[in-house]
This record gives structure tokens, C-alpha cells and sequence, in this order.
């Protein structure tokens, strides 16, 4: 059997195997709770898997790994460090047991409904539902594209192949997460998680062993000038530029603590034991996952080359306006590290990680859309009218996410970067110093929304779009040369969040403070709450 038949079979056995747990979970789900949540009785282990699948998808395996790789080399694995520590670890023994307690107590089922009802505002959670909605397609498309890259490769599909995959992985993700909900999700991730740190595992010794060793690679790429043209600075341990890798560890590491897709996985966990092993299951994924793509991805400048004329053997990547085109670099990186027979393997792993962020994002989205726009709005809404709503959201949401995807120019970072930058640069004070600080204003929110909205919205008209008007602005911003590159949406989501953090203290401590009894009933929780 040649590569790529093994391959299809793998992958429909994989397939085969996601729609079962679909059906199965579906007996199961019998109202929205169980649909949004589990039912808020996911253990530990599910509910680790569950919460580093969806924080890892293609992503990071083929955008960021790439990206980050050529530019920082194997300093870029503290961003996986950082996605372990920061990202991991530390939400879930800071925030974990207060979310799940505080959403449990308010009935809160999504972010805006927490908003809602520990601020006492049903503008708030209207608006943090719309945010949630436009924000989450991005990122969504992201993944799609960086399925579509390495399908691409594998299969050789031609111009339209691409599309044709973006397609087929929508009506997947849509097919067991519309039968199951949340249940389906969470098992399906914790077997898609097996696959990811088994196939990590792999391409990581396979990467350095193809290249005669540690030693030996880290070696080769000091002796590779880096963006500036400096050597001895791709295999060091802080890399060539430390002050714009800060920006990608914050970005990717404290914005988890404001987006709805992670926190919702407190709201579902059963009791507070389950809390504390998940932190430890959780942060030991993250280890591996993240921190091992991004050291095979420190290694892209051994295996790629956007020099035409290099005759190393090495593989081409096509510069696109006079830049290297970092989609394609982990790709060629497997292609040329992987033996054939593996190939399905690293298909199946990048499906893997992809297919459990697309099923949280489509059924945060979903849920939100449903829970805290429509509900409120109509009359007779019970749980069956709810989850067909839910269902029908999920395939707009990936319709409009596909048709973005298929924008062959949208870059996989930046679509992620300006999704987590106004996400988390809008929820993650609010939502943070909701949780612990009761004088925490309905204005300090509101605050918040706009300028976490703003900075990455504007940023993106001013830099990321081809708008001609803005040309000599982006010009004169680039000839000044500063280190911190605020061209970058990495640099500008990272921001954002920061903004944020410190604006809701600010803005609280001039404001008014929501309604006593609002505030106290909320923060009661965290005394009478009992675990189950």
C-alpha cells in the first residue's frame, strides 16, 4: 500500500471514529446544559485534554511554529513555555476554581452571561456576545488554512484542493459537535489529544535526528545569518530579537485567560479535586504540544530556503512580496523530515489538534449567539427550540469562517492575532477582576470592550489591509525602526491585553461599582458553594 493510500485510510478510520462518539454523545445530550457544558460534570482528565486541544490547533503546528521558528529560531520554544506556564498552570489554580464556582452559583452558561449577571447588566452581555461572535471567525478561518496548507502538500490537490478541504473539515467539525455538543467535544478531544502528543513526540526526534542530532542542528542554524544578517543568534537561548518574542509569550500565553472558547472549560468541570489534577495534566500537554512544535519549528531555516538560487537541496519557499511565506514552512519542514510511511500520522495529528479547537470555537459561538442574544428576545424558548437554534449557528458561523479561509492572501498569524488581541484585549480585566475585585465597574468594562476592540481594529485597518490611503503612514511608522514593532498584530494584541488589565482598576476606582446585592450574591459563591 503506497503513502498516501495508507493515508486515506487513517484518515477514514479517524473520521469513522469522530462521528460514532458524535452519535453516541447524542443519546446523552438531552438539554442545553448537557449541550453547552457536560452537564458541568466533566472530570479532570477530560477537561485538561478538552482545554489543551482547543488552546492548540494547526495554528500553532503550521503559522506560528513556521513563523516564529524562522525568526527566533530554537529560542521560539519559550513561547511554548510560556503557553505551559502562563497559559496553563496558572489559570487554572488562579481562575479555575472561582469561574467554576461563580458561573455554578449565577447559572452562568457563557462568558456574556457571566458578564450579565456579576455586573448586572444585559447591555454588557449583549455587546460581549456580539464581540464574541465577529471575533471568533478569524481564528477560525485561521485553522481552516492551516489544515488547508498541509493537506495541500500531502495530496498535491491543485489550486481549488485547498477548498475542497476547508469544506470537508467544516461539514466534519460540524457534523459530531451538532450531534453531541459539548459531550462529543470533550471525548473527541481527549482522543485527538492522545494522537497529538504521540505525533509531537515523533516529529520532533525525527526534525533534529534528520539533521545528525542536537547539537549538530543547533551548530548548523548558528551559522545561518538571522533577519539582520547576524550569526551565532538562531540556536542561542534568547534568539535574535527577546523583546518581540515577549510579545508573542504574551500574546499566546495570558490571552487564554480572556477568551470564552478556554474559560468555558471551568464552567463545565465537576468539583474542585478535578480543578487541581487538571492543572497538572493540562500544563504537561502544553509541555509537549506547544513547546515541542515550537522547537521543530526553531529548525525551519535547516530545511527551507527563499533564496532561489540555493542549490543546498533545500526546499523552496516562494517569497511573497519580497517576504517569506511562513504557512508553508513547516509543510516543506515534514516533507522533507518525515519518511512516507509517517505522513498519515502528521495528517491525522494536525487534524487532530484542529477539529478540537474548530468544535470549542463553533460551540462557544453557537452557544453565546443563542444563550445571550436570542433567548432573551423571545418567547417559549425551551431547550429543544435552544439547540436547534445552537445547531443552525454552528453551520453560519463555519460558512462565514470557510468563506474567509479561502482568501488565499489571509495570513494564519494574523488572523489568529487580531482574533485573540480583541477577544482577550475586551474580556480578560473585566472578566479577571470580575472574579476578584468587587468594586470592578459596569464602566471599567465597558472601557475595556472599546479599547480592546479599537486597538486591534484599528490597527488592522491602519496596517494589515492594503488600503492605499494608509501607505505613507505604515511607511514613515517602518523607517523609524523601533525595536518593538507595533506592525506587527502580534505586538498590538499583546498590548491590548495589558491595556485592558489596567484600565479596569483605573476606570473601578472613579466609578460607580454595580448594585450591592448584585455584587454580593455573585462573590457569595465562593462561600457557600460545596463541592459535589
Amino acid at each position: 500500500m503506497g503513502a498516501k493510500a495508507a493515508t486515506f485510510v487513517i484518515l477514514i478510520i479517524y473520521v469513522l471514529i469522530m462521528v460514532s462518539i458524535g452519535i453516541y454523545t447524542s443519546k446523552r445530550t438531552k438539554s442545553t446544559e448537557d449541550f453547552m457544558l457536560g452537564g458541568r460534570s466533566v472530570g479532570s482528565w477530560l477537561t485538561a485534554f478538552s482545554y489543551g486541544t482547543t488552546y492548540f490547533s494547526a495554528v500553532v503546528f503550521i503559522g506560528y511554529a513556521g513563523q516564529f521558528g524562522w525568526m527566533y529560531g530554537v529560542s521560539a520554544t519559550w513561547v511554548g513555555i510560556g503557553n505551559a506556564v502562563i497559559g496553563s498552570l496558572i489559570p487554572f489554580f488562579l481562575i479555575g476554581r472561582r469561574t467554576r464556582m461563580m458561573s455554578n452559583h449565577l447559572g452562568a452558561k457563557t462568558m456574556p452571561d457571566f458578564f450579565e449577571k456579576r455586573f448586572g447588566s444585559s447591555a454588557l452581555k449583549t455587546a460581549s456576545a456580539a464581540i464574541v461572535f465577529i471575533f471568533l471567525i478569524p481564528y477560525t478561518a485561521s485553522v481552516y488554512n492551516g489544515l488547508s496548507r498541509l493537506f495541500g502538500m500531502v495530496f498535491d490537490l491543485g489550486e481549488n484542493g485547498p477548498t475542497i478541504i476547508i469544506v470537508l473539515m467544516a461539514v466534519l467539525s460540524a457534523a459530531y459537535v451538532t450531534l453531541g455538543g459539548y459531550k462529543a467535544t470533550a471525548l473527541n478531544d481527549f482522543f485527538q489529544g492522545i494522537i497529538m502528543l504521540i505525533g509531537i513526540a515523533t516529529v520532533v526526534a525525527l526534525t533534529v535526528q534528520k539533521k545528525d542530532g542536537f547539537s549538530a542542528a543547533v551548530d548548523a542554524l548558528n551559522a545561518i545569518p538571522d533577519s539582520s544578517g547576524n550569526t551565532n543568534t538562531l540556536g542561542s537561548l534568547f534568539g535574535p530579537d527577546p523583546i518581540n518574542l515577549l510579545g508573542v509569550v504574551i500574546l499566546t500565553s495570558l490571552g487564554t485567560w480572556g477568551l470564552p472558547q478556554m474559560v468555558q472549560k471551568f464552567y463545565a468541570i465537576k468539583s474542585e479535586d478535578a480543578i487541581k489534577k487538571g492543572a497538572v495534566i493540562s500544563t504537561f500537554f502544553a509541555i509537549v504540544v506547544a513547546g515541542g512544535s515550537y522547537f521543530m519549528g526553531g529548525f525551519v531555516r535547516l530545511y527551507c530556503t527563499v533564496n532561489e538560487n540555493d542549490e543546498s537541496g533545500k526546499a523552496f519557499i516562494e517569497s511573497a512580496n519580497g517576504k517569506p511565506v511562513f504557512d508553508k514552512m513547516v509543510p516543506a519542514l515534514l516533507d522533507s523530515a518525515m519518511p512516507n510511511i509517517l505522513i498519515g500520522l502528521i495528517v491525522v495529528l494536525v487534524l487532530s489538534a484542529s477539529l478540537s479547537t474548530l468544535s470549542s470555537l463553533v460551540l462557544t459561538s453557537s452557544s453565546t449567539l443563542t444563550n445571550d442574544l436570542i433567548k432573551p428576545h423571545v418567547k417559549n424558548f425551551d431547550d429543544k427550540k435552544q439547540m436547534t437554534t445552537m445547531r443552525v449557528f454552528i453551520a453560519i458561523f463555519l460558512i462565514i469562517s470557510v468563506i474567509i479561509a479561502c482568501n488565499k492572501n489571509a495570513s494564519i498569524s494574523t488572523l489568529m492575532s487580531y482574533s485573540w488581541g480583541a477577544l482577550s484585549g475586551a474580556f480578560l480585566g473585566p472578566f479577571l477582576f470580575g472574579l476578584f475585585m468587587k468594586k470592578a465597574s459596569k464602566a471599567a468594562c465597558w472601557t475595556s470592550f472599546i479599547t480592546g476592540i479599537g486597538i486591534s481594529v484599528t490597527h488592522m485597518f491602519l496596517f494589515s489591509l492594503n488600503i492605499s490611503a494608509f501607505d505613507s503612514l505604515k511607511k514613515s511608522v517602518a523607517d523609524l525602526g523601533w525595536k518593538l514593532n507595533i506592525l506587527s498584530p502580534i505586538n498590538a494584541g499583546a498590548f491590548a491585553m495589558l491595556v485592558s488589565l489596567i484600565i479596569v482598576p483605573v476606570v473601578s476606582s472613579f466609578t460607580k461599582a454595580p448594585d450591592k446585592a448584585v455584587v454580593d450574591n455573585a462573590f457569595s459563591a465562593l462561600n457557600t458553594a460545596k463541592e459535589s
